[in-house]
């Protein structure tokens, strides 16, 4: 018996349909490690590093070994070619999408933590440190000092804000401070005299900054940085080391630390609830809500491994990097 041509083609669209990939990540993820709990002693890491998660599930390391890699990020309009690492050793940078790699910062300059992007010009980078902000005119290949107007110098976290070319938000040992020009001078703001551990900015509201502290919790801005109110009660002396926003919805936020776990809010951070359940500690270092898949968050803890949950923390699946410290989840646009 033939089948009409049109129920043909039906059935094989259907099929054609079901047996389709699904579509690929619009974004690479990347987690900053170093894999503490078993660590293998050598003067080139082997094990600890940068690790890229494949599509099934799987990670791989990534990049040159070197000693203390805390993040990483790639340079906007490069096509995914200008790649920069933050280590212990300084900034160790590629041209050729991680092919090749050269430190890029002299002797004196270590302990890099995180990196931020103009917005409007993205050869001009900056850099936090341990021993100071750093800035670049040239994508990175070279950099210079970037501490006026500071009282003190540590940092590991800032925002270049996306709304405002040269308007940069830093994070240091007394609180926020605030350059209009692009990293070359500071003045401090009306922010608690806190250490700043993480400062993320909003997509959906860029308005919106979420900062957590050493011993002071958590606070919240709703005007792009000027001002910040303390949130978050159950987590108010506590050191907090992970802080997130979800791209895809205003009202949907996290932060986690030593001993506190994972804390979220659902309404723009009026309530927070404590979603630790089903980790295997409540030391979380780094929180990351992924751009590709609406509501999920990720959690690295303590050398447990890292796990992500789709409900806002009710409920945590096995994602991987056990024995791992993690300092910082990347998620960079995937190049065709």
């Amino acid at each position: 018996m033939k089948l009409p041509a049109c129920l043909l083609l039906s059935l094989v669209t259907a099929l054609s349909g079901a047996c389709a990939s699904p579509p690929p990540s619009a974004h690479q993820m990347y987690a900053a490690v170093a894999m503490t709990k078993a660590q293998k002693n050598s003067s080139t890491p082997s094990d600890s590093g940068l690790y890229l998660r494949q599509a099934d599930g799987k990670w791989t390391l990534y990049g040159p070994r070197v000693l203390g890699i805390y993040s990483m990020a790639v340079q906007p309009g490069s096509h995914g070619q200008v790649v920069l690492i933050a280590s212990a050793d300084g900034v160790v940078r590629s041209t050729d999408a991680g092919k090749t790699w050269r430190l890029t910062t002299g002797w004196d300059v270590i302990d890099l933590r995180t990196f931020a992007f103009n917005p409007a010009n993205p050869d001009e980078v900056y850099a936090t440190t341990c021993w100071g902000p750093l800035r670049s005119t040239d994508g990175g290949a070279t950099w210079s000092l970037a501490q006026a107007g500071l009282n003190l110098l540590y940092c590991q976290t800032m925002v270049a804000d996306s709304q405002t070319p040269g308007r940069v938000l830093l994070g240091i040992e007394d609180g926020i401070y605030i350059s209009h020009d692009g990293a070359k001078t500071w003045a401090r703001t009306d922010s608690p005299p806190a250490m700043a551990l993480r400062m993320v900015q909003g997509t959906v509201d860029p308005k919106i900054m979420l900062m957590g502290t050493q011993g002071r919790g958590a606070w919240l801005s709703h005007d792009s940085g000027d001002s910040w109110q303390q949130v978050d009660a159950g987590s108010a002396g506590a050191n907090l080391y992970a802080a997130a926003l979800d791209p895809t919805e205003v009202g949907r936020m996290a932060v986690g630390g030593w001993g506190v776990g994972v804390r979220v809010s659902a309404d723009g951070g009026k309530t927070w609830t404590d979603r630790s359940a089903g980790l295997p500690v409540r030391n979380v270092f780094v929180l990351a809500f992924a751009p590709d898949k609406p509501g999920r968050l990720w959690a690295s803890t303590f050398e447990e491994g890292a796990y992500y949950s789709d409900d806002l923390g009710l409920t945590w699946h096995d994602g991987g990097l056990y024995g791992a410290y993690g300092f910082d989840f990347v998620f960079v646009p995937a190049q065709p």
